[in-house]
């Protein structure tokens, strides 16, 4: 049984990391208003400029001679894939459930006997990664100096990726972040940006009525790149607004858990402390009548 002494420590230990937790929750509460607006206000544009896109394509004549960022390489021999996790932890689940999505995703790719390539985008989806896939892994990336989410950051993931695509190095390229339904629920996303996906368009765009000056092949050339960056900026927004809101309800889970511990320490402490005064007046009552 743990000593008076001892019991005091942790009862006290335990409520100065209740206050740490908090607080933590009240910051990621604060924080967690802005990102979701940032999110929500981020979706209509990435999803009208794919929508674009995609209605520029099927106006191209010739479907061959397409931007090979649209069309891709013909082939499907060597998947890139993006990894977009958080900087900082105590997130609850956040991180893992972005990297069992990839996961699964990868092994999918190994047992097809096609090549893997990963970017990873956030320390601490590099630090879960590369016990399994440190090989696969050609680059790591940390946005932990960066403030707030920003579109220059995205940008140079997406010219990262451009670059390398018109180096041959990849055929296909998938990016991985959680998107934000609420603070309870985020939803692990995979979505292919090369080539970009061409069976999914808005029946509501009016987009076709619109007439188009260069042409379609021209618009592309210049549209596509910034669509890459767009699409990853885009999972950058939700995956900030994913990790407030999970690291609020973890935190406030956390303080709950700190709370009822404190009270079973406290119960812990008063009967070993009323114990040990019975013992004492047991002592001195025999000590008495031994007299």
């Amino acid at each position: 049984m743990a000593s008076l002494d001892d019991l005091k420590k942790r009862i006290v230990s335990v409520k100065s990391t209740q206050k740490i937790t908090k607080a933590m929750k009240m910051v990621a509460a604060a924080k967690l208003k802005r990102a979701q607006e940032n999110a929500e206000k981020g979706r209509p544009y990435s999803e009208k400029m794919n929508n674009i896109i995609l209605n520029l394509s099927n106006g191209i004549s010739d479907k061959e001679n397409a931007p090979k960022l649209l069309s891709g390489t013909g082939e499907e021999k060597v998947f890139l894939c993006v990894v977009l996790t958080s900087d900082r932890g105590l997130c609850g689940g956040f991180n893992t459930n972005i990297i069992k999505k990839a996961k699964a995703y990868f092994e999918k790719i190994l047992s097809e006997g096609k090549v893997l390539k990963i970017i990873t985008v956030g320390s601490k989806g590099y630090d879960q990664l590369k016990r399994i896939y440190e090989d696969n892994i050609i680059q790591k990336i940390s946005f932990k100096d960066s403030k707030n989410i920003n579109y220059f950051d995205a940008e140079k993931v997406g010219k990262l990726i451009i670059d390398n695509f018109e180096k041959k190095e990849f055929d296909v390229c998938t990016i991985f972040y959680n998107k934000f339904k609420n603070v309870i629920t985020q939803i692990p996303q995979a979505q292919q940006i090369i080539p970009l996906k061409t069976d999914k368009v808005d029946e509501n765009s009016s987009d076709d009525n619109y007439e188009f000056e260069p042409d379609e092949d021209e618009i592309l050339s210049n549209l596509l790149p910034k669509n890459i960056s767009t699409q990853i900026f885009k999972a950058m927004l939700e995956n900030s607004a994913s990790e407030q809101g999970s690291r609020m309800s973890a935190m406030d889970n956390a303080t709950r858990n700190a709370g009822e511990m404190v009270e079973k320490l406290t119960i812990e402490y008063n009967r070993s402390r009323q114990a040990a005064i019975t013992k004492e007046l047991i002592e001195i009552i025999s000590g008495a009548e031994s007299l």
